[in-house]
Order: structure tokens, then sequence, then C-alpha cells
């Protein structure tokens, strides 16, 4: 790849998707592009950037985008975030919207379908506690192929090993061969879509919870602060939305104030943090029969 197609890959990722693409991940963007030259009977990657170049072919730039978006996720990813989740910011939404019986939640990256997967876990053991709520968590993701693995729920046997624990596993999941499944109830407690973070978002409605982990990560300041604006307005009064560990907003937006008491949550500019009393939801930590981290 010669350094002006480089260049100008780097230029079309991040006005399109906001990824940022640093001179270091030039291997990279071969790989995953030799892969979709061949998938698509292009020459080789001269010839696709040709082909992108004048424009026009929004089907060929999505699927550039699709190769060279980062999908890794696990469930119950670094295990802290679905704790807090569980003990302290469901109480509290719960006795925020006792009149309504009604939580939204949003995973703004859901890709494969793991994280929103794992909420849906954790929400199906509170069991009556639950009875006559509405919910709904909704994913999603720029692209469009990693919501169709989420939309099955089937998943290898390596990726069903990378944090859940083995109770979850023979209690909400089938086996397939060498595969497992999701189980339908679950399935149908996510609303899967897809959606750009650097688009317009207002049709998504407002949320409770908004989870947005390990995804800033990937982009520039400037795109880091455009998109926290943009999920700022999402984020109902009193609500939280997670970062990942690896992520800040500060020195990048004042539009949501990292939690005093609560590493890795993030409130709105006039969010009060309070715990309401007698709400807590005491369980064991989620403990991983595997895991890791990218």
């Amino acid at each position: 790849m010669t350094d002006a197609d480089f260049n100008f890959l780097r230029l079309l990722l991040h006005q399109r998707s906001g990824l940022s693409l640093s001179p270091e991940k030039r291997y990279l963007a071969e790989s995953r592009l030799g892969i979709l030259c061949r998938r698509r009977n292009i020459a080789d990657i001269a010839t696709l950037i040709q082909k992108l170049r004048p424009g026009n072919d929004a089907t060929l730039e999505h699927a550039v985008i699709e190769a060279m978006t980062t999908n890794e996720t696990l469930f119950f990813r670094d295990h802290t975030p679905f704790d807090l989740f569980r003990d302290v910011i469901l109480p509290e939404r719960l006795a925020a919207n006792a009149a309504t019986r009604s939580l939204r939640i949003w995973c703004a990256a859901v890709s494969t379908g793991q994280e929103a997967y794992s909420l849906a876990m954790i929400l199906d053991e509170m069991g009556p506690r639950l009875s006559g709520w509405k919910i709904q968590i909704v994913g999603t993701d720029i692209s469009g192929e990693v919501l169709e693995r989420a939309r099955t729920g089937l998943y290898s046997q390596f990726e069903i090993q990378r944090g859940l624990p083995i109770q979850m596993l023979l209690k909400h999941f089938s086996q397939e061969g060498d595969r497992w499944r999701i189980s339908e109830r679950l399935r149908a407690m996510v609303d899967l879509r897809q959606h750009n973070l650097l688009e317009p978002n207002g049709h998504l409605g407002q949320f409770d919870i908004i989870f947005c982990r390990n995804v800033l990560i990937y982009f520039d300041v400037q795109t880091k602060a455009r998109v926290l604006e943009a999920l700022a307005p999402r984020l109902a009064p009193q609500g939280a939305m997670f970062l990942g560990a690896a992520e800040t907003v500060i020195g990048i937006s004042t539009t949501v104030l990292p939690d005093r008491q609560h590493r890795g949550v993030y409130r709105g500019q006039n969010c009060i943090h309070a715990q309401p009393a007698g709400l807590s939801l005491p369980r064991e930590p989620v403990r991983a029969i595997a895991g890791g981290r990218f």
C-alpha cells in the first residue's frame, strides 16, 4: 500500500466512522483489506482504493469500514462494571422509575452481542422483582455483519469460555454441535439496530443507562468529544453511563462527569449521586471460568 493510498484510507475511515488509524496500524489495514479484496474478487489493495476514490460507492465504503472496525468483546468483560450495574445503578433506576415501571438500556457498541446479553442475564436473574416492568435493551453497532451474528445468539466454545460463568452457560444456553446458542427469551430482550455513533441519535430516545465501553479508545480527542456530546442528551436525569477502564472524559468533555464514588461510571452535569436505601441487590461478584482483556 502506497503512502498516498494509506493516507486516503485513514481520512476515509475518520470521516465515515471516527476511527483513528495510526501509522503503526498500516500492517493491520493491509491484512484486513487483503481479505476483503479476496472476498470481492478485487485484484489488490491499490485497485480497491482506486474504486473508493470517486466517493460514489457507498456499499464498498461500508465494507471497508466493517473490515477495519474492531469487534473484540466477551461476556461480562472486566466484571466490575456488571457488578456496579447490578448492585448500584440498577437499584437506583428501579427506585427512580417506580411510577412508570420502565427501564431502558443502550449498549452503544454492541458488536456480537455479549455485553447486551450479559446485562439480559443479570436482569433475568432478578425474576419476580421485575414482574410488570417494561425493560428494553437497545444494542447498536456500525457493523451490520456483527449485528447479524448477535441476532443469532450463537457462539463458539472459545467465545463462551471468555468470561461466561458456568452456571449461566448451563442456564441460558443450549448446545448445538460445537457451538452454544443463547435462549430465545434473552434474545427477545435485546433490540439490535445498526447505528453510527457519529450520526444523529435522537430517534433512539432516552436511556436510564448507557454502556459505551472500549469504543472511545479508537477515536482521536476531537471525535471522542463529539461522541460524548451526542451521547449526553440520550442519558436520563440521574442516569448513568459506563465507559471502558482505559477511557475517561477528563480533558475531553464536560457534558458528562465522573461519578465520585464509582470508577468507570459517568453522570450528567446536574446529576447528584445517591443510592436509594434498601434496594441493594446482594450477589456474589460475577466470576469467569476463563477470560481475558483486549
